[in-house]
This record gives structure tokens, C-alpha cells and sequence, in this order.
């Protein structure tokens, strides 16, 4: 009989929009940090006293879960029986061993100072850096430590070869059975540590981190979240006991229909059935990371009737139900749930997938009967419950498992998604544990120290921000020694008594240290650190004025004395805006740094400037030239097309130290006109700046520093035939121009 149609009256009621889900997407960004020596990762030292407290805390989880306490405790020493008289003799008993270090403030303690310190560097890079650090640490050492206490043991079974047989046999059968045991013992000492990362984060560490970079603060102050996280600890978070006791158990063979690729892709079909086959699985790997999704879409797995939304909920849980049933999962679902009561009971002696095939499997449980039968002590009246139960899942309870399984679901995709996101990014940390490489990498300014506050050895004010290079380099030193070895002279000696050891003099006095020797030439550098004076450029002016008139005054008195040759210097003096790199030669340090080589440029000069301004100097000892006809060229940055360099006892600078120069004392412009080469400074291509600068508590030294534009010349005889929009820079180094300057001073007082 066919069904006669049921006509309503109204509308029909408007179908509810789909709820709108959130979306997550881990990330982890070291933004703004460098990369160690290996020019891949972040080179990373941890505190001793942590590393130690944390491998004893570790070392004392392996023992506790591996049961083996009592068999470890033969490793201290007995006490021996004395008599009371001379137990009266020897005096007071020793105090026993001072407790392990308190290793869960050892490591809050850790973790606040690496928040401190990126709050000083105004990036949360920096402590997302430590919490990576510590945590690979914790993971390698992990099953170094189980490893340890493995050996200990088995040293302990060869102290009872040959004596007390019945000992030594109940001691290796545990020795044997730890060993077994070695997943669950980790995941167990894993858990453990997860609770303590997660308390302190809890107590501690995310109140300060407010506290220091507000509410939301950084983009970076998502990222915690990927470490409070229950699989971090795991290998690649498919551990069938962590699973089931913190998630839901899904099937790890090929064969299960319940693995977690097919699982995914059944709840991505889902989400595309209800929100549009279009939906990138971008968005549905984003929407699959909010597990609160779960309850928006499906509820808690009772009907709810009573208001449009509720019902709403139920349409798309009866729809989860069904499609669970399609794809033949349904009952996986319900059995990996019955499953975990099991597990305390008979697992390990019976593998976990195996007792959660045999609730849905007559064949299967046949087999888990037998191994349970065959142990003996074991009963299967639990497993036939459990049997019995997934069997009687019907309803509105499979409507609550399945609702739960959806939620339990995404909560674990989450979490593997942020395990993959914290794995990638512990690529990225070097623990730097060879004392080599974490000295090149310290030296290098690439090595990220996180200590303990007792054990700050160097502070963050000794930091190094720039750097300036001075080379003084010996004009003709061929032909200097060539010339004194005629003569039947030293020139090894003649260069260190009048070069080199005078210098070396002067290098505590203006905080510099020396590089190397290049033979003719000494290259010096000055470091400016953070939280110092920040006079590393005008400092490095006297200085170089200093070696000048060193040289200048030995050349006069043995001129004077024996008619020796004199030395003549170029000297370059550079800044470079950066902390410079080394590399290490077994004990020593080798430089690497931009600033040498430029400084090697501007000490040098030209033979064919040298002859043709012999004559044409006058008081300046610095000159750059451009070619004529090569001016057309783009000249967009420094030295770009300078093809000729003439220093001869000056001393250059380049723009960057003369910036710097204007910001670390007073440059006040000087109307003091010098008559040197017509064809060279006039029409007032020159400026002139004096200042003082700040050698000691009470001591000023003055120095003059001339900016003049690059002229450009004819090669053949060097007449100016323009000039360009570039600048040098000299500090001036000729006695005159000092002597004109207290000359106009000595006037201008007594007028």
C-alpha cells in the first residue's frame, strides 16, 4: 500500500548555518638569532649544575620505574661494625650525603633566567631557543642515562659470579626483565618529566612570561604551547599505552583499519561532506587541530532536541555514527575504549593491538586466550567481559563513544602535529658539548649560554657590538731590509725595537689587542663592548696618532745618531658594525672580519701617487684619487671607482669610523686654511673638525680630522681635473697643523 503524503502546514523551518570552527597551525620561530659555526644550527651550552641535577633526576626515574632499587643499593658501601670505645674515639659521625639538587627549581630557575634575558633582547626567540635546548637535551640523555644504569646493574651481577648462587640468580633474572622493559620504563620517566615541565609552567614560567611580554606579547608566546604537550617525550608519538591512557588506541599494522592515516582521511571526508568538497586540506589539517571543533559539530553524544542547535548536532552525529559504520571502524572505535581497563592486566606479556583485536575478532581472541592460559597466573574472565561489552555497544552508547572518539581524535592529531613541529625545530639546536667548538662558537659571538645566575661567568655588558681594525702598515720594507743588510745590520732587530715593541706598549692603554704581524705591517683591533664607554673609534684615532709620532721620533734620533734609515707608515683605521668572527688554530684565535681587509686598503699606497705628491703633500698625508676618464661610472658607494691611494704617515679612516666618530665626541669645524698644493685643495674641498677625546679619568687628547672630496686627475701628472661626491677622511697627523691650531687658541684667549 503506497504511503499516503503527510502535508504540513507553515514553512519549513530554515536549515542553521554550519558552526564556524577554529583553525591551528604549530610554529616555532628562532626569528632573529644566529646560526652557530656550522652555519645551520644555533649552537647552545646549558648550565652544568642543570645538566648534572638533570641527569641524576633522570638516572633516579630509571631505577624507580625499572624496579631495581634494591638491586642498586648493594653499590654503597656497608658499614663496618667497631666497638663503641672506638666509635667514641674516632668522634662525631660524618653527616650522610647531601640530598640530589632540587632539580625541578634548578630547572624553573633556568627557564625564568632565559626569559629574562630575552626580555633584555627584546625577543622571545631567545627563551623559545632554551625551552628547545633543554628539552633535546632531556630526550637525548634519556636513554644515555637508561643505558648507565643498565651497566651498573650488570657490573653488580658479575660481583656474585661464584658466591651466593641463588642471589645472583634472582638478581640477573630482574637485570633481565629491566631490560626488557626499556620502552615502558622511558615512556614512564618521560611522563614524569612532562609533569614537571608542565607544573613549572603552570607555577612559574607562563605568569612571568606575562608578566614581561603582556597577554599576547609576541607571536612567538604561541609556541608554548607545543611544549605542554604529552607526546613530546615519545619518539613519534604512536605509543599504544600513551595513546590509550591520554587519547584513544588507533591499529599500528598495515591491516587495521583503524591506523591513523585512514582515520584522518575518514574525518577529513566527513568535514568535506558537511563544508564543501572545495575545503583545501589545508584548512581541514588547521580545523583538525582544534580538538573544541569536536563539540561544535557532534556535542557530547546525547540528543539534544530542545533547541535548533541541538538538533542540528544530532543530524551531524548521526551522520559521524553512520559513516564510522560505512567504513566498517565502528566497532575499532568502541573496542580501543573497552581496551584500556585490559592493558593493566595482561599487557605487556600480551601486546596491546593484539588485546584490542581479540574484543572484535573471534580468531584473535582465540589466540590472546591461549597466551593468557599459558602464562598461568592469569585469568581471561576480564578479557571475556570486555568481549561481552563491546558487544552490547549499541544506541545511544555508540553514539556517545563515537562522539567522543572524534574529540580524543583531533586532540591527538593536534598534539602529533605539534610533536612534528617541535621534532623539526630541535634540528635547528646544537647542544655544543666539544669544548672546542663551544669556545670557536663563543668567541664567534654565536654560542647562546643558558646559566644559572651563580654561574654567570662573563655579563651580558661584555658583549660585543662593533669593532674597529687599525693597520699600520711599513712603507717599502724590501727595501728597507735590503738596505740595512747591506750595511751588514739587524733588520729583525731594527723593526722590534723601533716598531713593535713601542706599539706593544700602547695597546692596555687604549684597550686594544693585537691581531697578527703580517712581517712589515701590525694590525691591532679595538672591541667595543655593551655597557662600555663606546670610544672605540676616537680612541683608535690617538692611538694610530700615537704610533705615528712613535715612529716619527725613532727615525729622528737614529737619523740624528748613525744616519739609519727611517721607517715610514701608512695606517687604516676601519669600524665595521658588527662583533667579529674567528677561527680557532688549536689555542689561538684568528680573525675574520671585513674591517682587515679595507683596513689593508687604506693603509696602502700607490708608487705612482707616492712620486708624483712627494713634492705637492704639503700637510696632509692622505690623498684618494679617481681617474678622469674613468668618472663616469657609478659611484654609489665608498671606494667604488677610488683607483689611486696615497698615505704616506697619515691615517685613514673610512666613512662608517667617521660617523661614529661624530657620535662619540664633539667634532667643532675648523677656519684654518693650509696652504699645501694648489691643485689639490683649493676652492675649499676640504673641512677640518677638531676634538678632544677622553683618554684616561683627567687626560684629553686633541685630534684633527680632515673630510675631503675624491678629485679626479690625470694619471700623467695628477692635475685635478674635478671632483666627485665621495669623501675621505684623514686624521691629521703633521706636527703644523696641531701647532697652528694652539697658535690660533693661544690668540683668541689673549684677545
Amino acid at each position: 500500500m503506497p504511503r499516503i503524503p503527510i502535508f504540513r502546514l507553515g514553512k519549513e523551518p530554515e536549515k542553521l548555518a554550519l558552526p564556524s570552527l577554529s583553525s591551528s597551525a604549530p610554529t616555532i620561530s628562532l626569528e632573529g638569532l644566529s646560526v652557530g659555526v656550522d652555519n645551520l644550527r644555533h649552537d647552545v651550552s646549558l648550565s652544568p649544575s642543570f645538566l648534572d641535577a638533570a641527569r641524576a633526576q633522570m638516572a633516579r626515574l630509571i631505577v624507580r620505574h625499572g624496579e631495581v632499587e634494591g638491586l642498586l643499593s648493594a653499590e654503597a658501601p656497608t658499614s663496618v661494625s667497631v666497638p663503641s670505645w672506638m666509635r667514641e674515639l674516632a668522634g662525631p659521625a660524618t653527616r650522610a650525603k647531601a640530598e640530589p639538587l632540587d632539580w625541578k627549581a634548578l630547572l624553573a630557575e633556568l627557564h625564568l633566567a632565559a626569559l629574562k634575558r630575552a626580555k633584555r633582547e627584546e625577543n622571545i626567540s631567545v627563551d623559545l631557543l632554551a625551552r628547545l635546548a633543554v628539552m633535546k637535551f632531556l630526550r637525548v640523555e634519556m636513554s644515555l642515562q637508561f643505558g648507565q644504569v643498565l651497566e651498573r646493574c650488570r657490573l653488580l651481577l658479575k660481583s656474585y659470579d661464584g658466591l651466593r648462587q641463588g642471589k645472583a640468580m634472582e638478581y640477573r633474572e630482574r637485570v633481565a626483565v629491566f631490560q626488557v622493559r626499556k620502552k615502558i620504563i622511558l615512556r614512564r620517566v618521560g611522563q614524569d618529566l612532562f609533569l614537571t615541565l608542565r607544573e613549572i609552567e603552570k607555577e612559574t614560567l607562563a605568569r612571568t612570561r606575562r608578566s614581561l611580554f603582556g597577554e599576547d606579547g609576541s607571536v612567538g608566546c604561541d609556541s608554548y604551547d607545543l611544549f605542554v604537550n604529552r607526546l613530546i617525550f615519545s619518539d613519534d608519538g604512536r605509543d599504544d599505552y600513551l595513546c590509550a591512557e591520554h587519547y584513544v588506541m588507533l591499529g599500528n599494522w598495515d591491516r587495521d583499519p583503524d591506523r591513523y592515516g585512514r582515520m584522518r582521511e575518514i574525518v577529513s571526508g566527513f568535514l568535506r561532506a558537511l563544508y564543501g568538497e572545495e575545503t583545501s586540506g589545508e584548512t581541514i589539517d588547521g580545523w583538525m587541530s582544534v580538538p573544541e571543533n569536536a563539540h561544535a559539530l557532534v556535542g557530547s553524544g546525547t540528543p539534544d532536541d530542545s533547541a535548533p542547535e541541538g538538533r542540528a548536532r544530532s543530524e551531524r552525529l548521526g551522520s559521524w555514527v553512520r559513516l564510522l559504520e560505512d567504513e566498517q571502524v565502528m566497532e575499532h572505535v568502541i573496542a580501543s575504549y573497552f581496551v584500556v581497563p585490559l592493558l593493566s592486566e595482561y599487557a605487556p606479556r600480551v601486546n596491546a593491538q593484539q588485546l584490542k583485536n581479540a574484543l572484535t575478532l573471534r580468531a584473535e581472541c582465540d589466540r590472546v586466550e591461549r597466551l593468557i592460559q599459558e602464562h598461568g597466573k592469569l585469568s581471561p574472565n576480564s578479557l571475556y567481559a570486555a568481549v561481552a561489552r563491546v558487544a552490547a555497544c549499541r544506541g545511544a552508547e555508540r553514539s556517545k563513544v563515537a562522539a567522543r572518539f572524534l574529540q580524543d581524535f583531533l586532540r591527538y592529531h593536534r598534539d602529533l602535529r605539534r610533536l612534528e613541529t617541535v621534532n623539526a625545530a630541535l634540528d635547528t639546536v646544537n647542544l655544543a658539548t666539544n669544548e672546542r667548538l663551544r669556545e670557536l662558537s663563543r668567541v664567534n659571538g654565536t654560542l647562546y649560554e643558558f646559566m644559572l645566575p651563580n654561574e654567570q661567568q662573563k655579563p651580558d655588558e661584555e658583549r660585543v657590538l662593533r669593532h674597529v681594525v687599525i693597520k699600520a702598515d711599513v712603507r717599502d720594507s724590501t727595501r728597507l731590509t735590503q738596505t740595512m743588510m747591506e750595511k751588514g745590520l739587524n733588520p729583525a732587530s731594527y723593526f722590534s725595537l723601533n716598531f713593535y715593541d713601542p706599539v706593544n706598549k700602547l695597546l692596555a692603554k687604549y684597550g686594544a689587542t693585537k691581531v697578527f704581524l703580517e712581517g712589515d705591517a701590525i694590525i691591532l683591533a679595538i672591541l667595543e663592548r655593551e655597557g662600555g664607554p663606546g670610544l672605540a673609534v676616537s680612541r683608535a684615532c690617538v692611538l694610530a696618532r700615537e704610533i705615528i709620532e712613535i715612529v716619527r721620533g725613532y727615525n729622528q734620533l737614529l737619523q740624528q745618531r748613525s744616519g739609519m734609515p727611517g721607517l715610514e707608515l701608512g695606517v687604516g683605521i676601519t669600524l665595521q658594525e658588527s662583533a667579529p668572527l674567528y677561527l680557532m688554530d688549536g689555542e689561538h684565535q684568528i680573525m675574520i672580519s671585513e674591517a682587515l681587509n679595507e683596513s689593508d686598503r687604506l693603509s696602502s699606497c700607490n708608487k705612482q701617487a707616492r712620486k708624483a705628491m712627494d713634492a705637492l703633500a704639503g700637510p696632509f698625508h692622505v690623498y684618494a684619487f679617481q681617474i678622469a676618464n674613468e668618472a663616469q661610472a657609478d659611484a654609489s658607494t665608498e671606494d667604488a671607482n677610488v683607483n689611486i691611494n696615497y698615505n704616506l704617515g697619515g691615517i685613514r679612516m673610512n666613512q662608517a669610523a667617521f660617523r661614529k666618530l661624530q657620535q662619540e665626541i664633539t667634532l667643532q669645524p675648523l677656519q684654518v686654511k693650509f696652504s699645501a698644493s694648489p691643485g689639490l685643495s683649493d676652492k675649499g674641498e676640504y673641512h677640518l673638525f677638531s676634538g678632544q677625546v677622553p683618554v684616561d679619568r683627567d687626560i684629553f687628547r686633541k685630534i684633527v680630522v680632515r673630510e675631503s672630496r675624491v678629485a679626479q686627475v690625470n694619471p700623467n701628472d695628477f692635475s685635478v681635473q674635478g671632483w666627485t661626491e665621495r669623501s675621505y677622511y684623514e686624521v691629521c697627523t703633521d706636527p703644523a697643523i696641531y701647532a697652528a691650531l694652539e697658535k690660533k687658541k693661544a690668540a683668541k684667549s689673549s684677545g
